[in-house]
């Protein structure tokens, strides 16, 4: 699912939104866990997960073309963690999906 993806539901489901409310809302939620991201905030969303920013140590990597040793430097990067009822909820869609095709 895109994000256009994303708003064209928003404003099927809510009738009282126009396409242009819907991505305005869509828009302001993903600044705002951006933002929170960007800042070290955890999101944490009752029954669908929380983002946290993860901090990766410096390393060595290699080049796979050339095979040459490269310094990572250190980085902060955003991690996912689906909630209970979300792993629930795909674990059985994908069962039900599994079922049907046999």
């Amino acid at each position: 699912m895109t994000r256009s993806d994303l708003v064209e539901e928003l404003a099927a489901r809510f009738a009282q939104l126009t396409q242009r409310d819907a991505e305005f809302a869509v828009k302001a939620i993903l600044d705002a866990m951006n933002d929170a991201l960007a800042r070290g905030h955890r999101i944490e969303i009752r029954g669908f997960g929380s983002f946290s920013v993860t901090h990766r140590l410096p390393r060595m990597g290699r080049n796979p073309r050339s095979g040459e040793s490269v310094a990572i430097p250190e980085k902060r990067v955003p991690h996912f963690k689906p909630g209970k009822a979300l792993r629930q909820a795909v674990d059985l869609r994908t069962d039900t999906l599994t079922q049907s095709t046999q």
